[in-house]
């Protein structure tokens, strides 16, 4: 999962970078301090892995991981090429969802580029240059798209249809992401590379002496918002998640406790994540390696064998699967099998979040 990590300059977008990937992107109070994409790849934290690593004495740790890709601060007209322009909306196309970071804290020493507290306008603006960046892309799509249908190309009919009813969202000034598409549409949608059909988790900055209380009026109209278009909402406050970073583990968890905090920006960007992009993870252990697999919900077994080498599917025979709690409850694989606990499964079985899975293949 690669995510890009968006907002105006200086509402805490890179400072909550390096709390989450602790990478040291460059963050400073004054715009386009982030000339460069930042990426960072973090593990996905999942205790079944270090349950499994005791149970097998295993020699290796595969987690999960994400990509988190930190992209300048755009600002109003980055679709024709103020600020740094285009250069960063192309950095936007290439990951999986969009993190949208919000400043929702005040703060006189940190300087905003429209000089005041506001996520909604803030949102807009960026919304606003994302729409205006895919309309321009739409807009080229259908003119070649047009001319293939008078000679008779039957394949952009339909991407004529789609284009046509994202042009009209889009110039309606509403994200594609709000539309509805079959599963054929979607595989039509996703060859587009719209930055606005992306889901979107909203990242609602928040000051120190906020944590641990009820919502402020900024983090309450984002979640308002987000929930219009089907969007996700966490807050945190990036300052104080860099701060924890800086911490050894014990004094964290310390820190943490003092503050009220139960999960750390990570975790919750990973749950929202996960969820907002309808993703699992399957495992594989043994003695040599336990790994964890990220696979979509309501992947069958031979496309997540897959995930592991096309091999792996194209020969599919069948799969030995236990539920990590079946397995733990019996102590061993070998008395999770006695039990009656390891099913074998064929190529229709739907696998399910926490499976430990080994797969049977002939090539």
């Amino acid at each position: 999962m690669k995510i890009g990590v968006v907002g105006l300059p200086n509402v805490g977008k890179s400072t909550l970078f390096n709390a989450i990937t602790e990478a040291g992107a460059e963050s400073a109070n004054y715009p386009f301090c982030t000339i460069e994409p930042n990426v960072g790849v973090v593990a996905v934290k999942d205790e079944r892995l270090d349950a499994l690593a005791k149970l097998y004495n295993t020699k290796k740790v595969t987690p999960a991981v994400i990509e988190f890709v930190d992209i300048a601060g755009l600002v109003a007209g980055a679709s024709k090429g103020e600020g740094l322009g285009n250069k960063f909306l192309s950095h936007i196309r290439e990951v999986d969802a969009i993190v949208h970071v919000v400043r929702c804290f005040e703060d006189s020493n940190i300087i905003n580029v429209n000089n005041s507290v506001d996520p909604i306008r803030d949102i807009e603006i960026i919304n606003l240059e994302l729409i205006l960046s895919d309309l321009e892309s739409v807009n080229k799509r259908l003119e070649k798209g047009s001319k293939l249908l008078k000679v008779g190309d039957k394949t952009a009919a339909l991407e004529v249809e789609l284009l046509t009813k994202i042009k009209k969202t889009l110039e309606d000034g509403k994200p594609a992401r709000i539309l509805n598409f079959n599963e054929e549409e979607q595989k039509v949608v996703k060859e587009f590379f719209l930055i606005t059909t992306k889901p979107v988790i909203y990242c609602a900055n928040i000051g120190e002496s906020e944590i641990g209380k009820a919502d402020n009026k900024h983090v309450l109209a984002v979640t308002e918002f987000a929930k219009q278009e089907g969007s996700e909402v966490i807050s945190l406050c990036a300052k104080i998640e860099e701060e924890l970073t800086k911490l050894e583990p014990d004094e964290r968890e310390m820190f943490k406790e003092e503050l009220g905090i139960k999960e750390s920006g990570l975790e919750k960007l990973v749950v929202a994540g996960y969820s907002l992009l309808g993703l699992m993870s399957y495992l594989t252990a043994g003695e040599p390696e336990v790994r964890a697999w990220t696979i979509k919900k309501g992947t069958k077994a031979p496309q997540a064998a897959g995930k592991i080498h096309t091999d792996f599917e194209k020969g599919f025979i069948k799969a030995e699967v236990v539920s990590f709690n079946d397995l733990m409850a019996a102590g061993s694989y070998l008395g999770a099998k006695e039990k009656g606990k390891v099913r074998i499964e064929g190529k229709e079985y739907v696998v399910q979040d926490g499976d430990i899975m080994l797969f049977r293949f002939n090539v």
